[in-house]
């Protein structure tokens, strides 16, 4: 191993082993005798242990005659053939995990109520227990609804594959500053073109969550020009602040029972008042 990381020699016969993080950036080529007989997780470690400089990189996948290969291994070779781009890990993953299933957890001996609940709530009931167990303290994360009357999503005449179209959906979801927007919108428009108006409000709907909860306001909701915000209990820090900022500008602001906040919004502009409030809000309460 040390000869062939130093260049002393030129090839390296190796088993499956070096599909465990080896960062070779000289070798440029790579040759897996009987492809056939991997999983897909271990041929795309392998793939990528080539390409890891500025130099062209190749795979050599080699398999017996397709006739003898068995269906799931068709599969698994045909994902890989398909997904061959950079950052390709995150669909290769969906497909393998299409192919093999998701084993003992969303099996058929899995007892409890998995596919009621959806493996993603499945994996935080599971985070807050062992953080329970361990006895650190627990954030409750909360999503704010918003209620918009615009036709927010990305078009399948914008993003045809649907499995790029879930990975852009997912990745909204997952976002949490404001800045992760922009980029994922250059990211967009280079690769499909100019935004379309749905794509603009589902971008739109994302940052006013990530304000909203920055602020501590679990439903946003605009009804004939006028705002209502409701607030979460628990993530209020700081209520005082609020009650100060209504008190000063009374004609402004109208505090209800409930934690319910309403304000009249101007004709024009009504987005951008909107996120000055929030992040208004958000900054008298962090203080």
């Amino acid at each position: 191993m040390y000869l062939f990381k130093n260049k002393e020699i030129d090839m390296l016969v190796s088993t499956s082993i070096i599909e465990s993080g080896l960062d070779i950036p000289a070798a440029n080529t790579i040759i897996v005798n009987r492809a056939d007989r991997f999983g897909l997780a271990q041929i795309y470690q392998l793939r990528g242990r080539v390409g890891r400089a500025d130099e062209q990189a190749y795979a050599y996948l080699i398999i017996p005659h397709e006739s003898s290969l068995t269906k799931d291994a068709k599969k698994r070779l045909k994902v890989l053939m398909e997904h061959s781009d950079l950052g390709s890990g995150f669909q290769i993953a969906m497909n393998d995990l299409k192919i093999r299933g998701g084993g003992i957890i969303l099996g058929a001996s899995q007892s409890g109520h998995i596919a009621a609940v959806g493996y993603d709530m499945f994996l935080k009931l599971m985070e807050h227990a062992i953080a329970e167990l361990k006895g650190e303290p627990i954030s409750e994360n909360f999503e704010p609804d918003i209620i918009l009357s615009i036709s927010a999503f990305f078009p399948e005449s914008y993003i045809p594959d649907l499995n790029q179209r879930l990975f852009a959906y997912r990745r909204l979801a997952k976002m949490t500053e404001l800045t992760e927007i922009g980029e994922f919108k250059a990211e967009l428009v280079d690769r499909y073109g100019k935004l379309p108006e749905e794509a603009h409000n589902l971008f739109l709907k994302i940052a006013l969550k990530i304000l909203a909860r920055e602020a501590g306001i679990a439903r946003l909701d605009i009804k004939d020009q006028q705002l209502i915000l409701k607030f979460a209990e628990s993530h209020q820090h700081n209520p005082d602040a609020l009650v100060e900022m209504v008190m000063s500008a009374p004609k402004r602001f109208e505090l209800k029972p409930n934690n319910i906040l309403k304000t009249k919004l101007h004709k024009s502009g009504q987005m951008g008042q909107i996120k000055n409030l929030l992040k208004e809000i958000a900054q008298r309460v962090s203080n």
